[in-house]
C-alpha cells in the first residue's frame, strides 16, 4: 500500500460536501483509505491518527486530498476527486435559473414571507452577523452553526427578547416548525405535546418514545444547549414557553435539556407554573433520565405505552471497563449521569465532574487510558471543519476498531439516530464495523459486548426497523430508550448494578 497526500491552495468546500466526496473516492476500485478535507487543526490530527503525513505548510483555507492506495493508479484517483467535487457542487437548477440567489441574509430577507423562519448554517464565526440581521428584520432564526461565542449568543438573545423573537440556537441540531422537520428531525405525526428543548439528540429521544407510544407533537422548539446555562439564562426558553402557551394546538408541553445550572432551572421552573398550558419538566440531574419524564408526561395524558421496543439478544460481558462512544450530547450526559451511579469514574471530554476531563487530542489519538470513558463525538472541539458526526462517522469508527482491540474495554455503548439529515444508512457503515470490533476481541480471546440506543421513529426514512434488525444481526442488543440501554451496560461491568435494576422492574 502507499500513501499520498496533495495540499490545494485555496480551494474550498463545506465539510458535508467533502463527506460526500471522500465516501465516493474511498469507494473506487483499489482505494483502501481517502480523505478529502479542508485542513483544519481537527482534520489535520484526524489524518495523523489514520497514518498520513501531512505536508506542515498546510493551512485551514487549504484542502487536503489523503489517500491510501492498493493497486489504484494515482492519477485516476485523483480525477475521480475532481469528478466528484464538480458533480456535489454543481448547483441544482430550480425554476428560473436566469435569477441569481441573494448574496446576503439581509437581501434574501427583503422578499421573504413575514412569518419565514431563517435557518443559518455557516461557520460558527460567521454565524452571529446573518442571525442578527434575522432578528434585526424581525425573524425567527434557527442557527444550526455551532462554536459561536457565548458572548455572541446573549446578545443575539437578548436582542431577540426586546423584539419577541424566538432564537434557536446556536448549535440547534433539531426542530419542528409548522409541522415541517429542520434540522436532523424525525418524521413525527401531529399531536397535543409541545417541546421546548435545549438538546438536539434529548428532543429526539423524546419524540421517538412519544411515536412510539402513539402521541405526535404540535411543536419542537430547540434553544441550544446552552439556553439554561447561568451566562445565558433560558432567554429563549421563556420565549419558546410563551409561544406554546398561546398556541391553541398544545395541550401539555415538556422542557428538555442536559444539566442544567441549579438557579436558571429553579427561574424556568416559577415561569413553568406562571403558565396556563402544563408544562413538564426534564432536565437532567442525578436521579432522574429523558425516559422517565417522557413515561411522566404520557401518564398526564393517561397514556400507557407497551415496553420500549428492543432488537437482539442480551449478552454476557468479560471483565473490563464501559466506552461509550456518542453522537448526542445529552444522550452522552444521560448515560454518564446513570452510570455514575454504579461506577467510580467516568472520563469523559464533556465530563461532569472537570477533573475528570479528556483532552479532544486525547480522543482522537484514543489515549483514552483505562477507566470507564464517555465520549461525545459531537462536542464542538471535534466538529471545528467536519461535519457533525450523525453524517460523518470516521472518528467514531475508529474508536470502535480501537475498542475492539483494547484488553481492557468489556463492553461499547452507542447511540445510533435516525431522521432527517442524518447517515441515510447507518446501519449499513456501523454493522460491519461492529462485527469487526467484536471479532477482533474474539481474536484476543475475550467477548466484547455492544449495546445501542437507536433513536428514530416509525416513518423515519431510514427504516427504524429495519435498522434495529441490521445492528443486532451484528451482535449488538439494541433499545429505543437509552436510559435502558446504559443500565443494561452498566449492568454488563458491575454485576451489582444488574441486580438493582432487575430488582426496580428493569430487564437485566
Amino acid at each position: 500500500m502507499t500513501d499520498h497526500v496533495r495540499i490545494r491552495s485555496g480551494a474550498y468546500a463545506d465539510s458535508v460536501t467533502l463527506l460526500q466526496v471522500s465516501k465516493r473516492v474511498a469507494a473506487f476500485a483499489g482505494v483502501v483509505d481517502a480523505q478529502v478535507a479542508m485542513a483544519t487543526g481537527l482534520n489535520l490530527e484526524t489524518l495523523a491518527a489514520m497514518g498520513f503525513d501531512v505536508p506542515p505548510e498546510a493551512t485551514p483555507n487549504d484542502m487536503v486530498v489523503a489517500v491510501r492506495l492498493d493497486g489504484a493508479v494515482l492519477d485516476d484517483v485523483l480525477d475521480e476527486v475532481d469528478a466528484a467535487l464538480d458533480e456535489v457542487s454543481r448547483p441544482a437548477v430550480d425554476g428560473d435559473a436566469t435569477v441569481a440567489p441573494p448574496r446576503t441574509t439581509a437581501s434574501a430577507l427583503r422578499g421573504a414571507p413575514a412569518d419565514a423562519v431563517v435557518l443559518v448554517s455557516v461557520p460558527g464565526a460567521s454565524a452571529f452577523v446573518e442571525a442578527m440581521d434575522a432578528v434585526e428584520a424581525g425573524h425567527d432564526v434557527m442557527v444550526f452553526s455551532d462554536n459561536v461565542p457565548v458572548a455572541q449568543e446573549v446578545t443575539l438573545k437578548s436582542a431577540a427578547a426586546g423584539r419577541d423573537v424566538l432564537v434557536m440556537g446556536p448549535d440547534c441540531g433539531t426542530a419542528v416548525v409548522g409541522g415541517v422537520g429542520l434540522g436532523f428531525a424525525n418524521v413525527v405525526r401531529p399531536g397535543p405535546v409541545g417541546i421546548v428543548a435545549a438538546s438536539g439528540t434529548g428532543t429526539q429521544q423524546v419524540l421517538a418514545l412519544l411515536d412510539q407510544a402513539g402521541v405526535g407533537v404540535s411543536a419542537a422548539l430547540g434553544v441550544g444547549g446552552r439556553d439554561l446555562s447561568a451566562a445565558v439564562g433560558g432567554l429563549s426558553t421563556r420565549t419558546a414557553l410563551a409561544r406554546l402557551d398561546d398556541d391553541p394546538a398544545t395541550s401539555h408541553v415538556l422542557v428538555v435539556s442536559k444539566p442544567p445550572a441549579p438557579q436558571v432551572a429553579a427561574s424556568i421552573e416559577a415561569y413553568a407554573e406562571s403558565l396556563a398550558v402544563p408544562v413538564e419538566l426534564a432536565l437532567l440531574a442525578p436521579g432522574t433520565d429523558l425516559t422517565l419524564r417522557t413515561e411522566a408526561l404520557l401518564d398526564s395524558l393517561g397514556v400507557r405505552p407497551e415496553p420500549w421496543r428492543r432488537w437482539g439478544q442480551p449478552e454476557e460481558a468479560g471483565p473490563g471497563r464501559l466506552c461509550g462512544l456518542f453522537v448526542g450530547g445529552t444522550l452522552c450526559d444521560e448515560a454518564m449521569l446513570i452510570a455514575s451511579e454504579h461506577l467510580d469514574e467516568i472520563r469523559s471530554n464533556i465530563p461532569l465532574d472537570g477533573g475528570l476531563g479528556l483532552d479532544p487530542a486525547a480522543v482522537l489519538a484514543g489515549d483514552l487510558g483505562d477507566a470507564h470513558v464517555m465520549i461525545d463525538f459531537g462536542d464542538d472541539a471535534l466538529t471545528v471543519g467536519r461535519a457533525h458526526p450523525m453524517i460523518d462517522p470516521t472518528l467514531r469508527l475508529g474508536a470502535l476498531r480501537r475498542a475492539g482491540t483494547d484488553p481492557s474495554t468489556a463492553a461499547v455503548l452507542l447511540d445510533v439516530v435516525l431522521g432527517h439529515g442524518a447517515e441515510p444508512d447507518p446501519g449499513a457503515v456501523l454493522a460491519p464495523a461492529i462485527e469487526a470490533a467484536r471479532q477482533a476481541a474474539a481474536d484476543g480471546g475475550r467477548i466484547l459486548a455492544v449495546v445501542v440506543t437507536l433513536v428514530g421513529t416509525s416513518s423515519d426514512p431510514q427504516g427504524l426497523e429495519r435498522q434495529g434488525e441490521a445492528l443486532a444481526a451484528a451482535g449488538a442488543y439494541v433499545f429505543s430508550s437509552n436510559a435502558e440501554a446504559t443500565r443494561h451496560a452498566v449492568g454488563l461491568v458491575a454485576p451489582a448494578a444488574a441486580r438493582t435494576a432487575t430488582t426496580a422492574g428493569e430487564a437485566p
